[in-house]
């Protein structure tokens, strides 16, 4: 069985991928053998359909679609912001994003998605796309995620992380919707936040150019920022041992990197232990951290 990962920063860390994927290209040898890249994912700091996280991307979108064409991997455009209404549909660059990626290359690309009015709209005018339901729709309880799952809309739908260790309903999920399911596997956000879904509806405002207050995060982990040592110590985080001994016996194979409001080093050092064999990982610092093209940090 693979696993297929989908990485954060399309727009974000573009120059980090002009130089990591020669490497998977190349080296496969330094890569799990069960793992591929399903989707690299994120949106244009200036896309006011874009959510989840404020969006700083300032690549080139022809440059970015063009190096996902040469590597042959799918695209997702993260345009999960919730407050989208009919007067917002007729954006121009969001539709230009549209006309690029729609049809890039011979890969299935997709739209990370909240809003059904943008869904429908995008599913018209775009029919080329696949939806992935956003996990900014915060859904923690089982009746509203089997739903989701059942929406013949989406070919993936991904949940709050607070259902990752649900396995006992996670199990009884029948084989179509354990297809379905995409797992957030580094979440740093506590288990115990009540406040999850207004933080999202605040990056969405911010996207559609309101002037608004930022969201003051209430965890006690906030001052530190994102960490993924403490990710790593949540008790939502799906490591590698959980990947390959757990998920995947139980029928699960999409699993989601978050990280794309997060410096390349950071999101570098993630995609290291998602993907990078131990014994590789050395070798995959030097090919980055050496090159003097790129700057990291």
């Amino acid at each position: 069985m693979k696993i297929y990962y989908h990485l954060p920063g399309l727009f974000e860390f573009y120059e980090l991928y002009k130089e990591f994927l020669v490497l998977y290209r190349e080296h496969r040898e330094y890569f799990y053998d069960w793992c591929e890249i399903g989707s690299i994912y994120g949106a244009p700091g200036d896309c006011i359909w874009g959510g989840g996280r404020v969006g700083y991307g300032d690549a080139d979108p022809v440059d970015v679609a063009a190096l996902m064409r040469e590597y042959n991997i799918p695209s997702r455009l993260t345009f999960s912001n919730s407050l989208i209404g009919k007067e917002h549909l007729s954006d121009k660059k969001c539709n230009d994003l549209c006309r690029l990626f729609e049809k890039n290359g011979n890969m299935d690309n997709g739209v990370i998605i909240y809003s059904d009015t943008l869904l429908e709209y995008i599913k018209k005018n775009y029919p080329g796309f696949y939806f992935v339901s956003s996990t900014t729709k915060v859904i923690t309880d089982f009746n509203g995620f089997q739903n989701e799952l059942n929406r013949d809309k989406y070919r993936y739908v991904v949940p709050d992380f607070r259902l990752n260790k649900s396995f006992d309903f996670l199990n009884s999920l029948p084989p179509e919707h354990k297809t379905k399911v995409e797992f957030l596997c580094n979440e740093c956000c506590a288990v115990t936040c009540s406040e999850r879904k207004k933080c999202y509806e605040n990056v969405s405002r911010k996207s559609l150019g309101e002037i608004c207050p930022d969201h003051i995060c209430k965890s006690e982990n906030a001052k530190s920022g994102y960490r993924f040592s403490d990710a790593m110590n949540n008790p939502s985080f799906i490591g590698i041992n959980d990947i390959t001994k757990v998920y995947a016996e139980m029928g699960f194979d999409q699993f989601k990197i978050e990280g794309r409001s997060l410096g390349s080093a950071v999101v570098f050092e993630m995609i290291l232990y998602y993907l990078i064999k131990p014994e590789y990982q050395i070798k995959m610092r030097e090919e980055i951290y050496l090159d003097s093209m790129l700057d990291l940090f």
